[in-house]
């Protein structure tokens, strides 16, 4: 059986890609398994500096859980707990290290969308649609949706939307604020690999202590959150590249980063 997930490594860029796309790349055991697996070789690799995650084809980033497997009563199911107790899904990975950028085409629905939302960025190209349809299928987006959303829109806005199971469109997401840029089709590959460079242009060890501050903080009342101590900015603040950067600025070249 071919692997659910494509990794390819451009430079300091690895792209893992759902590769389910006669099940419009929804996501089983094995997908689950082989993305958590993706994860854990790339956060081990210290020359990739950004991850991007996509799925093939045009018709959909995921449509989410694989239902079929959830419901085939023939399934190997001791199989399948097998596969989830060596997941670790990237919803549950709040200290992941690299930054994630999400490359949406077609669908992002249910657990795609949360995949989705658990990403740093999102790029989507104009056919792209969000949705968590959970509560139509007597379920509710436990992968972190329930709780993701309301923090990354308003909260009348996202009660409606996993209330109803309603879809909003590329353009509708970029209006809330969920989605950082929206392209043509034909556009999307250039806008995340812009995303990507500009990433990478910046020092590591500021992009892991921006991300920790700012995901860390989220849940603190503001006066507390200014004045907690985040180990990846003690690090940065430490850092050769502290100093850096201000060098290269006065001495009018392109810093070099040592990520130390």
């Amino acid at each position: 059986m071919s692997s659910p997930i494509l990794v390819a490594v451009t430079e300091s860029v690895a792209t893992l890609t759902i590769s389910r796309p006669e099940r419009l790349n929804a996501m089983d055991s094995h997908a689950h398994l082989a993305l958590s697996e993706a994860l854990d070789a790339v956060a081990a690799d210290s020359g990739i500096r950004v991850v991007v995650l996509t799925g093939a084809g045009d018709r959909a980033f995921s449509a989410g859980r694989d239902l079929k497997e959830l419901a085939d009563a023939d399934a190997d199911h001791a199989a399948i707990e097998a596969r989830w107790s060596k997941t670790r899904r990237l919803t549950d990975r709040f200290d992941y290290p690299l930054p994630v950028i999400a490359r949406v085409r077609g669908l992002a629905l249910g657990g795609g969308f949360e995949l989705a939302l658990a990403c740093d960025i999102i790029v989507a190209s104009s056919d792209a649609s969000f949705a968590l349809p959970e509560a139509k299928r007597g379920l509710i987006p436990l992968a972190g949706g329930v709780h993701r959303l309301p923090r990354q829109v308003p909260l009348k806005t996202a009660m409606g939307l996993m209330m109803t199971g309603r879809s909003i469109d590329a353009a509708r997401a970029f209006a809330l604020g969920l989605v950082n840029e929206v392209v043509e089709p034909d556009a999307l590959d250039a806008a995340v690999a812009s995303w990507a460079a500009d990433i990478i242009a910046c020092a590591p060890l500021s992009i892991a202590s921006i991300r920790q501050c700012a995901m860390d903080g989220l849940g603190l009342p503001l006066q507390q959150a200014t004045a907690t101590a985040y180990p990846a900015e003690t690090r940065r603040r430490t850092s050769r590249d502290a100093i850096e950067g201000p060098r290269a600025f006065a001495e009018k070249r392109h810093p070099v980063w040592a990520n130390g």
